[in-house]
């Protein structure tokens, strides 16, 4: 019998994109509430004890009230796109190539919280660096980012793409979380293991799905003897044996012009650059992802799916 999969919160902009990714699968089953029922409670609440894997797709107070509907129920296992449970020790990080252990930690896991967006490219660039001892955990962090629209949910879709509105966003690119307060914060802190929090300053443009994110380093403050090419072998190292997570050869990106947000658009990998001079004091580490594939429904689908595997 097929594992029975529910998505709660499917008419979301996440749910619809897990649908769409599981739309052609034969091996799972999809739960799924009748659009007129949705708001029916006890509907909801038999779903999702109904389940092999409940996927949330809730804002924060509504994924707790869903994890408390299947608390008693042992055999209900659950991922979480919401940030509630991202710095729950409880609860498995969902980003299966953090480190070597994170696959095996998440597939035999019964809560695993989604990794946001953002923190999957900042985490990625970070935690390699943190593990080979080359970024202190009192380095003092900069996270430069830019998502597509896609990641602020239906209003800000409606919001960009419906200039007749009276809250129509016209501005190509903006910058917000302007307090440094953002939600996402604490999540890269924690799990790119940083003792200070970094400063994050993300922004949104006038594009649909993508997303860069940036960690600059000196290279001065960083462990002794640390260059362009130590840095990059770190980040190789790191990766190796897998094909979701690649980073591009310093062959390849010192010939690079520019990073196109978009270029990852629709899928469920992430690319990791090192740019700078050799020989030079500085250096820019570069994330590229899809904003909804590997730093969302995508990696809820791959979480999914290392679940199933246990």
């Amino acid at each position: 019998m097929a594992p029975k999969i529910f998505i709660d919160g499917e008419h979301g902009t996440t749910g619809l994109q897990i649908r769409t990714r599981m739309a052609g699968r034969r091996d799972v089953e999809l739960l799924s509430i009748p659009e007129a029922e949705r708001r029916n409670a006890a509907i909801r609440e038999d779903m999702l004890n109904s389940a092999d894997i409940a996927i949330l797709c809730l804002p924060d107070d509504a994924s707790k009230e869903a994890v408390q509907m299947v608390s008693a129920n042992n055999n209900v296992r659950v991922i979480d796109t919401s940030t509630a449970y991202r710095v729950d020790p409880s609860w498995a990080y969902g980003f299966a190539e953090m480190d070597k252990e994170q696959a095996g930690k998440i597939s035999s896991a019964r809560f695993v919280a989604n990794p946001g967006c953002y923190p999957t490219g900042a985490i990625g660039l970070m935690r390699p660096l943190r593990a080979a001892g080359i970024l202190s955990d009192g380095y003092p962090v900069t996270v430069n980012a830019v998502s597509g629209y896609t990641g602020g949910g239906k209003q800000m879709i409606a919001q960009m793409e419906d200039q007749s509105r009276d809250d129509a966003i016209s501005a190509p690119h903006f910058l917000y979380g302007l307090t440094l307060t953002h939600k996402h914060v604490p999540e890269m802190k924690i799990h790119g293991l940083l003792d200070r929090a970094p400063i994050f300053a993300p922004s949104v443009g006038k594009f649909a799905q993508g997303m860069i994110v940036q960690v600059p380093l000196h290279l001065d403050m960083l462990a002794a003897g640390a260059t362009l090419e130590s840095i990059h072998a770190a980040l190789t190292a790191h990766y190796a044996g897998q094909d979701i997570v690649t980073v591009v050869p310093l062959a390849d990106s010192s010939k690079m012009a520019r990073v196109d947000a978009v270029e990852l658009a629709g899928k469920d990998t992430m690319k990791l650059f090192v740019f700078g001079t050799p020989g030079g004091s500085q250096v820019n580490l570069v994330a590229l992802l899809d904003n909804l594939g590997k730093g969302a429904s995508g990696a809820a689908v791959q979480n999914m799916d290392l679940m199933l595997a246990s």
